[in-house]
């Protein structure tokens, strides 16, 4: 039993004439009433009674019409749910993102969601070897965060721009107008830091593994809008990339000269794995945002 000959049947049942139902599907008169005659002898019954005056449908055609419409329409609904897939009409993205990339992709998020409205978004965020589990598990399209410090057999980085960790303070503080600064200087005052596997702090810890100093921190949290509440509160100072406060003009970021401070946003996929065109869009639109922009001329 063929999709064609059940839609010839649907049309034919819908119209009770032969030649008007072949014109409205664009096929000829003769291919037509072979697709009904195939479809007849497949279920060995006649789905029509045909006279020079009429055509009706027999019990065995009443009793299929309502089974093949429904088939009928859940083919034009697959052929739609695909094409509407395909110009970002419909789907679901899953994302995940570390607690150190979330304040960067809250303007990409506010204009996805606002340029592709029937999209379901999922953002998931979580710790990166929480993420890369994910990832893997295939229970998100990508990965959003600072590149890791360690790497995933399975998974493919790609860097979107460079960045710095840096010391954040409130803009009147002694550190503010520096231009740069050391991690001696950074320990005269209490911290707050980004709890142990999150990006900044493993990239703090690395920074550190190879020196004397040791860093002490008074508070550790795993969000960073609570680190940066503290940090308004003018008693901390925290330790994040400079890309996390953009969206934070009472807050600045001073580049650590300590060791290597770099860090690079990136998105991370599954080796050969297939790319949704919701995700290729969210990646082009977080690449134009002006925190993003502003890296990337920077980096080049």
């Amino acid at each position: 039993m063929e999709l064609r000959q059940l839609r010839s049947f649907v049309k034919a049942g819908d119209t009770l004439n032969f030649s008007e139902a072949a014109k409205e599907l664009h096929v000829t008169q003769s291919t037509f009433s072979q697709n009904i005659k195939k479809l007849e002898e497949e279920l060995n019954v006649k789905l029509f009674h045909r006279n020079s005056r009429e055509v009706m449908l027999t019990e065995a055609g009443l009793e299929l019409m309502p089974l093949a419409q429904q088939i009928v329409c859940q083919a034009d609904n697959c052929v739609t749910r695909i094409n509407d897939l395909m110009n970002l009409r419909h789907g679901t993205l899953n994302i995940g993102v570390t607690h150190s990339f979330s304040l960067i992709t809250t303007e990409t998020v506010h204009k996805f969601v606002r340029d592709y409205p029937n999209i379901k978004l999922n953002i998931f965020y979580k710790t990166m070897n929480e993420l890369m589990e994910m990832l893997a598990k295939r229970e998100v399209d990508f990965v959003l965060s600072y590149k890791p410090t360690q790497t995933y057999a399975q998974i493919e980085s790609h860097i979107l721009f460079e960045d710095k960790l840096s010391v954040v303070v409130p803009e009147n503080h002694p550190l503010a107008t520096l231009k740069e600064v050391s991690l001696e200087e950074v320990l005269k005052y209490p911290l707050a830091l980004p709890s142990k596997g999150l990006q900044a702090r493993n990239v703090l810890d690395k920074m550190l593994t190879n020196g004397t100093m040791e860093v002490t921190a008074r508070i550790e949290l795993n969000e960073v809008n609570p680190l940066l509440e503290l940090v308004r509160s003018g008693s901390f100072i925290t330790i994040l990339s400079s890309a996390s406060i953009d969206s934070q003009p009472d807050l600045k970021a001073i580049p650590l000269n300590s060791g290597d401070c770099r860090m690079e946003g990136s998105f991370h996929i599954l080796k050969d794995s297939y790319r949704k065109l919701s995700a290729k869009e969210f990646v082009r639109l977080l690449s134009e945002t002006h925190t993003i922009k502003k890296r990337i001329s920077e980096w080049f």
